[in-house]
């Protein structure tokens, strides 16, 4: 049975994002031994997680669910803290092994762009990198005509509309540039670990597309959570 123990003396920080400080925590080393999380992805089980519409731009399988549940524990009550959500339990964790694969010239026209996962505030990001800085990174970005830097069931009519008339950027996302604008950049660190919000803006960096590989020992893997929380006070 693996046991997926935190490193002696990991810390968590928190940043805050743009003009609408949305919190970002980060840990560099969150995993004593990161090695044992990677022996576990299996390259059979890594299937595509795309379609013409989008998606995931590789390959997916599932995590270990020890590990969902061990990350998830230890990370509600500081999410709950640094995100100001008073009590709160998580209702919902799902997650999988993502292994960026697609070439520039073959994503989808929403592989264009940054994205939000969701746009429920209570939805979060769980982000651990078991790969290296030279695969990139994630950006997170603000929408120059609305403003935007998180969507909102509010907020949707007026970006979908403005996102109508932009054409499609080229690639996988660098600057934005000139529908957006990137507000704050996170390397790429093995068995670094951040934790945002799903509404905000968002995209991962792939500078070097010529380096991606289905591999999941040399390619752009990262273990991807994402959990709900509700108030602790309700059943």
């Amino acid at each position: 049975m693996t046991q997926f123990q935190l490193a002696p003396g990991a810390r968590l920080n928190a940043t805050l994002l743009g003009q609408e400080q949305e919190p970002l925590l980060q840990s560099d080393g969150i995993l004593a031994d990161p090695d044992e999380l990677v022996r576990g992805v299996s390259a059979s089980d890594l299937l595509p997680a795309y379609s013409p519409a989008g998606g995931f731009p590789g390959l997916r399988s599932a995590l270990p669910s020890d590990y969902i549940q061990k990350v998830v524990n230890v990370l509600t009550g500081p999410i709950a803290e640094a995100f100001s959500l008073g009590a709160v339990r998580p209702i919902r964790a799902q997650g999988a092994f993502s292994l960026v694969t697609l070439p520039p010239d073959a994503l989808a026209p929403p592989q264009r762009a940054p994205h939000v996962d969701s746009v429920d505030p209570m939805q979060f990001a769980i982000l651990h990198y078991l790969c290296g800085a030279d695969h990139g990174g994630t950006s997170f970005y603000r929408h120059r005509a609305t403003g935007f830097e998180t969507l909102s069931p509010s907020r949707l009519a007026s970006y979908d509309a403005h996102r109508a008339g932009e054409a499609t950027l080229d690639g996988y996302v660098e600057d934005g540039a000139p529908w957006f604008e990137p507000i704050m950049q996170v390397s790429a660190e093995m068995n670094r670990l951040i934790v945002y919000r799903s509404c905000v803006l968002h995209s991962g960096r792939v500078p070097s597309p010529e380096r991606l590989s289905p591999d999941p020992e040399t390619g752009r893997l990262t273990a991807n959570i994402f959990v709900t929380f509700i108030p602790a006070s309700l059943p």
